[in-house]
């Protein structure tokens, strides 16, 4: 029960996060010029690179100290907390919207950023149910429920965005609230609540990634292999639709639906990969991350129907390396806290992705494949470094 309730949680939380990708590309290149799309005078592009930002920066923060709060107040209270602020902060995007405020859109895709970073908190209450042999698949389900968000998120967004631009983040504000509700009801308590001294704020200050990160240098290792890896996973998340519409001449409702047979790709994948049992597993991350480099490398230099079939190919490492790499940390780890060690990896592909948004809107001002090669070179950095990670000795509690 517990698995369905995460996965489903999961699921309905990463709608969210990837519902606004078919809609901001075609909404600031190709949209009506107003006070919205050419906000103070600024490029179109250059705005949508901040808008996409945001976000994960308020995840990166959000993050870094999520899912350490769960190790010591418990995962049940602090994701409900966190779905009942995320359904906030989406009514007030789409309030924005419909007002044409492009400063209050910013603000509000900030906030949700900040209480939208449960991730680290779904994985650590697998990790806590999960016994070792099962977590490689358990974690696969979990994936697979994040890569079904992928998919009916962003077709949510394409299919709704007729509607006007506000719909979508109202439904998703919906689906939020229907995710509290099954916390609030079905979720048990996984992990025993620590007694906390000081506030909530001095909890935030004292545990959080980046100490976790600064006092064991193993886990530091891992966060920058990490982070690397993920600056080209997420130039692709971000940068695809934008090449699909200058290169390929897709709308959103093509952004959609291509982005919908990637995740069904991701998804197929991510329930297999617990089948798979490659020995060592960072061989595998290793191989995935590769996969991945590569495909970017080719995605700048196809033209348009073969450089979309290559972004749907690109669902199968995305979702095996992401299978591999957070069973074997909260293996490694556990020690140190599973919501800690989960939410170090979220800090890095947010940290990432903050990263990509902002340099990848000023490259894309002189041409959009520019980011896709820098992404698919940090992933081939990363696959040179992933499969060392096994040597590290195993940091102490």
């Amino acid at each position: 029960m517990t698995l369905f309730l995460v996965c489903a949680v999961a699921l309905l939380s990463t709608v969210g996060i990837a519902l606004p990708y078919p809609i901001l590309a075609p909404l600031f290149v190709t949209g009506a010029p107003d006070g919205f799309t050419q906000f103070m005078g600024l490029p179109p592009k250059l705005l949508l690179g901040v808008a996409l930002a945001v976000n994960p920066l308020g995840i990166l923060v959000g993050t870094s100290f999520i899912g350490a709060l769960s190790d010591r107040y418990g995962r049940r209270r602090v994701m409900l907390a966190t779905l009942l602020f995320t359904c906030a902060g989406y009514g007030v995007t789409a309030l924005a919207l419909e007002a044409r405020l492009y400063p209050l859109f910013v603000l509000a895709r900030f906030l949700t950023g900040l209480t939208e970073s449960n991730a680290a908190v779904a994985r650590a209450i697998l990790a806590d149910q999960s016994a070792p042999t099962d977590r490689v698949r358990h974690f696969a389900l979990l994936n697979a429920a994040f890569s079904l968000g992928w998919l009916v998120g962003p077709m949510v967004g394409g299919f709704t965005l007729g509607f006007g631009a506000a719909v979508p983040f109202w439904l998703t504000a919906g689906a939020m609230l229907a995710c509290a509700l099954l916390v609030w009801y079905f979720m048990p308590e996984t992990a025993r609540p620590h007694a906390v001294a000081g506030t909530l704020w001095q909890a935030v200050a004292t545990h959080h990634s980046f100490r976790l990160v600064a006092l064991h240098p193993t886990l530091r290792q891992v966060f920058v292999v990490q982070a690397v890896f993920t600056l080209g996973l997420n130039a692709f998340y971000d940068f695809y639709p934008l090449w699909l519409v200058e290169f390929s001449g897709r709308s959103s409702l093509g952004i959609a639906t291509l982005t919908a047979l990637m995740c069904t790709l991701m998804t197929l994948a991510s329930m297999g990969a617990g089948r798979l049992r490659l020995q060592p597993p960072l061989r595998g991350a290793q191989l995935h991350a590769v996969f991945l480099g590569v495909g970017m490398l080719a995605l700048a230099l196809l033209p348009g129907m073969a450089g979309e079939a290559v972004i749907v190919l690109m669902g199968l490492p995305i979702a095996l390396y992401n299978a591999v790499l957070p069973a074997w940390c909260s293996e490694r780890f556990a020690s140190l806290g599973q919501g800690g060690v989960m939410g170090v990896l979220s800090t890095a592909f947010c940290a990432a992705s903050v990263v990509v948004s902002l340099l990848g809107g000023v490259l894309s001002l002189l041409d959009t494949r520019w980011v896709l090669v820098l992404g698919g070179l940090s992933c081939l950095v990363a696959a040179s470094q992933v499969k060392r990670l096994g040597t590290l000795a195993a940091p102490a509690a």
